[in-house]
């Protein structure tokens, strides 16, 4: 028998290649028994690879693993699952047109327990960890936040004694952030393994025991939180890198006082008869960046979907330097100079199968086209200026998309909706979602950029202090309403928007 103070889990010296590229260069840690381990590193360092060789989605080349004592190589998640490793993925694995119990049992090799005995699992889940879920409904229906949650769910009902949480926060809200950590220390106060990837220094003070900084695929440092101050493990994420400034940084000015997007008394019902946005009017102005504050599940989705096109409305209408665009679509709207920055970029952002030329050509095909033929010399010669002007981190323009680290995809869809001919409005919903700091302050530059040349910017987005640090004003989505208009400068401003986010703004 294992003893109880023993680690759970111990890696040594794991390796693994992708062609030239190493991905993991001997990597060795060691995951304590009833612990909360951060693996810390910008993105590409190798995290979600080195979870995937825990998990027995990818085969390490070489090194070894054990857990609880025991050799450990999972050729496969369901042997990772019976061996007592679970794992949430930072890309949902859930079907969207499924209930959300059907896809809790999905993954059981065929065997469906009773309704009662699901029931009883989430029963003790919620009352363990806090953690609840409508299994009636269609995950479809469910915001991101919630998704991520039933994901969660999925994993804990295995019981296992490690679980793996890749970038779990990166679509939570801030109070189901406070839940998470929670629920993190619930797990290991119950003697659980929990390995836990964040970009977030913050949510690593409150929620780890231990720390593992990766970077270029090797370790480079950590150790346990009470003996290794933050500011060290900054300094070995960033390897010299400048972190995002927090500060207010006054923003464009903006060079027209006539609005450049308008939005005027739009309404949208839900397919299940909930309001989702109600009377929403705004306008900005060339040059100018607004930000959306506010809790996920309050509109956000649905107002960036109609700025968008993919969606319609009840009533009201979005206009565009005056002209009404309220039923063209996407592409129509991109013709026009509209781009947008989805909040979902894996799903909505980009094809992961296609190579980076090819994601990048896809918001203006026809400028490739000659006599039915695409200009493939062209495109890949402006996806090799976009790779060396995003920093994009690639072998090549041919490089699969779906391949690259999240913060790697979000610069390819950065670099196709900002070079649009002729953008005058950029909508970026949630744009530094799960990216490291360096990726964030790239983007939020980015995005300045972009102002100052003159188009109108609109940031939607759970990150209150980024949009502090970027915007002139902030307004705040609150059950389907727009709410105030918080000068970003302000001394209060922080204050401000989270009585409005809260709902007890006077």
């Amino acid at each position: 028998m294992t003893p109880a103070t023993s680690p759970l889990l111990i890696l040594d010296g794991i390796g693994k290649s992708y062609g030239n590229v190493r991905a993991l260069d001997e990597v060795s840690l060691t995951v304590e028994r009833g612990s909360v381990h951060c693996i810390l590193g910008e993105n590409g360092a190798g995290k979600s690879t080195l979870c995937n060789v825990v998990y027995g989605t990818v085969a390490a080349d070489e090194g070894q693993m054990t857990i609880d004592g025991e050799t450990y190589s999972p050729r496969t998640p369901a042997a990772a699952l019976d061996a007592g490793v679970a794992m949430v993925h930072q890309h949902f694995s859930l079907i969207p047109t499924m209930t959300v119990e059907d896809n809790l049992l999905l993954g059981r090799n065929g065997f469906r327990p009773p309704h009662d005995a699901i029931r009883r699992g989430l029963d003790r889940i919620a009352d363990t960890y806090g953690l609840t879920v409508d299994t009636k409904a269609r995950v479809r229906d469910l915001p991101i936040g919630a998704r991520q949650r039933v994901e969660i769910v999925k994993a804990l009902l295995r019981e296992p004694s490690l679980i793996l949480l890749d970038e779990p926060t990166a679509v939570l809200d801030p109070a189901e952030i406070d839940a998470l950590i929670g629920t993190c220390g619930a797990l290991a106060a119950d003697g659980k393994s929990v390995v836990l990837i964040t970009h977030k220094l913050g949510e690593v003070s409150r929620a780890a025991d231990s720390a593992t900084v990766l970077r270029g695929g090797a370790v480079v440092g950590g150790g346990r939180l009470s003996q290794t101050p933050l500011s060290t493990l900054l300094e070995l994420m960033l390897g010299g890198a400048q972190p995002i400034d927090s500060e207010h940084v006054p923003p464009p000015r903006p060079t027209s006082d006539a609005a450049c997007l308008t939005l005027e008394g739009i309404n949208l019902t839900r397919a299940d008869g909930s309001i989702a946005l109600s009377e929403v009017s705004l306008s900005v102005r060339p040059g100018e960046i607004v930000g959306i504050a506010g809790v996920e599940g309050n509109g956000q989705s649905e107002l960036a979907a109609i700025l968008a096109g993919s969606i319609g409305v009840d009533s009201g209408a979005v206009h565009l330097d005056g002209a009404d665009i309220t039923g063209l679509t996407p592409a129509q709207r991109t013709a026009m100079g509209v781009g947008v920055v989805p909040e979902d970029r894996h799903a909505e952002g980009v094809i992961p199968e296609l190579s980076i030329a090819e994601n990048m050509a896809l918001a203006r095909l026809h400028a490739y086209r000659r006599w039915g033929l695409l200009n493939r010399r062209t495109m890949n010669a402006d996806a090799m200026n976009a790779i060396s002007e995003y920093s994009i981190r690639a072998d090549g323009f041919d490089t699969p998309v779906g391949s690259l680290s999240g913060g790697n995809q979000q610069k390819v869809v950065l670099a196709r909706e900002l070079s649009i001919p002729g953008l005058r409005v950029v909508v970026a919903a949630q744009p530094t979602r799960g990216l490291d700091v360096g990726a964030v302050s790239f983007v939020l530059e980015r995005l300045r950029e972009t102002a100052a040349a003159g188009a109108a910017v609109l940031v939607i987005s759970s990150e209150v202090d980024e949009l502090l640090a970027l915007c002139s004003r902030i307004v705040v989505a609150y059950r389907g309403t727009l709410e105030g208009s918080v000068d970003a400068g302000s001394t209060t401003a922080a204050t401000t928007i989270g009585e409005l986010m809260m709902g007890v703004a006077a």
